[in-house]
């Protein structure tokens, strides 16, 4: 109910007529009016309540007096979209209709399926790339483009500093098949393939303008490696291209003004490769980063600033938005979707985990560099075992150096196999990925060793996906705390179970919740008291696609 000081705000100066009838004025009532988001509602001042209603007209208030039907108007909400939450120039720029994707996750987890699902539900989704062959890309090329000819998609590019020859070949995959949109992964620094893949899609435009038909999201979770992105790629990398034929003069000539990437997702406490940043400081700091070097470099088009890690619930997808977000991303709560890469144990865990089940452990990827990824801790002893790896890595020089007793130990328990054995799959493994690999390994013994201990680090995500049976407490499972958060959310729901998570639905739930709590929000600004339980009243009840 308005106080009566309030009647000279602009909103009293409007009044309601229509059918009372129509009016809600119970608390189950009231949430399904909010509910329907493509309709403006009227709050009502019914004297000792406020009533919710999508019926009815306004008119000028000219007087105190109300006639029969007619209610003095407290507050109006517009219709909110979907498609009003985030920039609509991401909308426009990828060809989906919601300011959302699904990021990647390494060896096929966020499928083609789960890309080509989300696709068709006017979303976009990111291929997990990582740690495939050549051939297998290429085949999941074909199998997303046939789906989706118009998009929206993306494709993963991971940087690999261990082996700078498969992120090489990966970029010159995506320029044969004219793959437009990337989203680059776990970078440090900017790498030549990155490079080449960005300025050699540079055109001119109409107005004379730089145009990258090769477009960049890149996940980053520090300052100074979004500055990077900010932008533009560094003239020694540029001229190398140049020299090399990959690039045309004009193009070396355009990227001096351009920035790295057209869109940034700030990546806070995430699954997979991860500094576990708080989004609600790393996301302000970012988007301030980018203001400051746009009002240096004066883009013709600003650099957007996203928001992944933590987006597992309508409030984290909420606050994210009021962030000042442009787009969302999610990951973890995609692994445990039908559509999802991995294999159905794993997908049963992750249905079962809590906030606080995860932990850190080495990166197979880059594991001499100390680099972690987060991953699931319950039901599984991986982390711990990968730490102990890692920390003979430090502590000894060599296999050899390793005493017996240590080295029993982890044969028996982590490798089941001996040393020996390990080194030889090793080799042939890394014979067909990348022979340099095993040259320096030779040569230096320390290296031998690192590539020994990413045997188990690299197996051990395989395990997961395929379901290898008897590597159960070995299975590498990335994840973050937004999936204990999501199984908190749709406890008792249908979605409580992953044979009913589809990852659109999930996505627009995501959305739909947001939008709910923003109209909250807004009805608090207006002086409107709102329960406290109505912020938690959002629940999947059916599926939206």
């Amino acid at each position: 109910m308005m106080n009566e000081n309030n009647y000279n705000h602009p909103l009293r100066l409007l009044k309601w007529k229509g059918n009372l009838s129509k009016v809600a004025f119970q608390e189950e009532q009231i949430f399904c009016v909010l509910l329907k988001l493509d309709q403006p509602i009227y709050v009502l001042d019914d004297h000792d309540r406020l009533g919710y209603t999508v019926e009815g007209s306004l008119s000028k208030a000219d007087n105190r007096i109300l006639e029969e039907g007619e209610r003095q108007l407290a507050a109006y909400l517009p219709p909110l979209t979907l498609q009003q939450l985030g920039d609509e120039t991401f909308c426009s720029t990828y060809g989906c209709r919601y300011a959302y994707y699904g990021g990647a996750m390494a060896n096929a987890i966020s499928s083609e399926e789960m890309v080509i699902a989300l696709g068709k539900a006017g979303l976009m989704g990111s291929f997990g790339a990582a740690g495939l062959s050549l051939p297998r890309i290429e085949k999941a090329i074909h199998t997303i483009k046939a789906a989706l000819p118009n998009g929206p998609y993306l494709f993963n590019l991971i940087n690999s500093p261990n082996e700078p020859a498969v992120e090489q070949n990966t970029v010159e995959l995506y320029l044969k098949h004219e793959i437009r949109a990337i989203e680059a992964s776990a970078y440090l620094g900017i790498t030549l393939p990155l490079v080449q893949y960005r300025v050699s899609g540079l055109i001119v435009d109409e107005q004379g303008m730089p145009q990258p038909r090769n477009r960049i999201i890149a996940k980053v979770s520090r300052k100074e490696v979004a500055k990077h992105f900010l932008l533009p790629p560094a003239t020694d990398l540029v001229q190398q291209l140049l020299a090399a034929g990959k690039i045309t003069a004009q193009q070396a000539a355009l990227a001096e003004a351009v920035p790295m990437a057209d869109d940034i997702t700030v990546e806070a406490d995430s699954g997979g490769h991860t500094d576990n940043r708080p989004l609600v400081l790393a996301l302000p700091a970012i988007i301030a980063l980018r203001d400051e070097i746009q009002a240096e470099k004066k883009y013709p088009r600003m650099v957007r600033i996203g928001a992944g890690g933590g987006i597992g619930t309508p409030a984290a997808a909420y606050a994210a938005l009021q962030l000042g977000a442009a787009y969302l991303v999610s990951g973890s709560v995609n692994q445990s979707c039908v559509e999802s890469g991995t294999s159905d144990h794993v997908k049963k865990s992750l249905s079962q985990m809590e906030m606080t089940d995860v932990a850190m452990a080495p990166a197979a990827d880059m594991f001499e560099m100390g680099v972690k990824v987060q991953v699931l801790k319950r039901g599984t002893m991986f982390a711990m075992r990968a730490l102990k790896l890692y920390e003979l890595y430090v502590r000894y020089g060599s296999l050899e150096e390793i005493p017996a007793e240590e080295r029993e130990k982890i044969e028996k328990q982590i490798f089941k196999r001996t040393l020996e054995e390990v080194w030889e799959e090793t080799q042939r493994f890394f014979s067909q990925r990348d022979a340099s690999q095993i040259e320096r390994a030779r040569r230096d013994p320390k290296q031998k060793m690192a590539l020994v201990f990413r045997w188990y680090l690299g197996l051990s995500s395989q395990w997961a996906v395929l379901g290898e049976k008897g590597r159960e407490v070995d299975y590498q499972i990335w994840c973050g705390p937004s999936l204990g958060a999501f199984n908190d959310w749709v406890r008792g729901s249908y979605l409580a179970e992953p044979e009913q998570r589809h990852v659109a639905d999930v996505a627009l739930h995501l959305l739909s919740g947001a939008a709910y709590l923003r109209r909250l929000h807004t009805l608090a600004d207006y002086g409107i008291p709102v329960a406290a339980s109505w912020f938690n009243a959002y629940r999947p009840f059916s599926p939206l696609v």
